[in-house]
């Protein structure tokens, strides 16, 4: 509905909430329910990207501009002209960027690396963080006039533990999905293993649930998935098949339930911060905030 009803504007969007909640799929939806969806939607995902890099990634560059730059290259905002550009994980960067970026979201102007002309850009803004923008400003550490400039319109994902009755909704749309990819037009999920699938803390959240049900979907040869179809592949990780198992259910909380799945993953890995984070669906950075929220001590291994 919010999608809806912003999408017509060409307000910038901030769209928050934890990895893996689909702010992509909200941005690209924002896109195409707007008057530029003809024209080209396109993602940046500023957590990669290095101060050095910045201006040649985002602004485009000459060729001698710089060392190593034997051709012209075309940044990202030439290329979301008339657009939509989304820009991904912009609580990673960092302050000497950040003031780049202001100008040209103030401005509508930039200039190409290596050259003095000044070009105009007309492109919708998206911006998505898993951070608190706001305690950031309070430490310091991301520009307050920038917040203002990208927020305009919030759009809060919650968690999908925060929403399991979602689950069944996502759950048939990636199973007719995969209906058709995988040619089994039969396939279906049982209703006892619906509401299991509706109970688990999932802390990759949406990532970390397409990836069980393609998975289960691939290895099970039945068309009829149950629980135990799920539970093998929720105990098996993508790569070595050590994918932590489910604590028990029993009168835990989901978020007892997630705190200890977060610990089984750290004592199965011996504190490998990487391994860990893959066997649970996660980034290494989402493994850090719930170490940190569920006050898990720990002595981090090289991996």
């Amino acid at each position: 509905e919010t999608i809806g009803r912003v999408a017509g504007t060409n307000a910038s969007v901030l769209i928050t909430g934890e990895s893996g909640t689909g702010k992509e799929l909200i941005a690209e939806a924002i896109h195409e329910n707007s008057t530029r969806s003809a024209k080209p939607f396109v993602k940046v995902n500023l957590g990669g990207i290095s101060s050095s890099l910045f201006e040649s990634e985002m602004f485009g560059h000459v060729r001698g501009a710089f060392t190593d730059a034997r051709f012209d290259r075309t940044g990202r905002f030439e290329m979301a002209n008339k657009g939509t550009i989304f820009l991904d994980e912009i609580g990673d960067l960092e302050a000497s960027c950040q003031v780049k970026l202001l100008r040209v979201l103030q401005d509508r102007t930039y200039e190409v690396l290596g050259s003095s002309r000044t070009k105009i850009v007309d492109t919708r803004v998206v911006c998505a963080t898993n951070k608190n923008l706001s305690e950031m400003v309070s430490s310091g550490l991301f520009r307050e006039d920038l917040l203002y400039r990208i927020n305009l319109i919030t759009i809060h994902l919650p968690a999908l533990r925060e929403r399991p009755t979602d689950i069944p909704l996502l759950v048939n749309f990636f199973i007719d999905n995969m209906k058709e990819l995988y040619g089994r037009p039969d396939l279906l999920v049982l209703p006892t293993a619906m509401r299991w699938l509706q109970q688990l803390p999932l802390p990759g959240n949406i990532r970390q649930l397409k990836n069980l049900v393609e998975r289960t979907v691939l290895i099970s040869n039945k068309n009829e998935l149950g629980i135990d179809d799920f539970q093998s592949q929720l105990n098996l990780s993508p790569l070595k098949n050590d994918k932590v198992k489910l604590p028990g259910v029993g009168t835990m909380t989901l978020e007892q339930m997630e705190a200890e799945m977060v610990k089984q993953a750290m004592d199965f890995h011996k504190n490998r911060i990487t391994k860990a984070a893959a066997s649970l669906g996660i980034t290494r950075n989402a493994l850090y905030r719930r170490l940190e929220k569920h006050q898990i001590p720990f002595n981090e291994t090289e991996d």
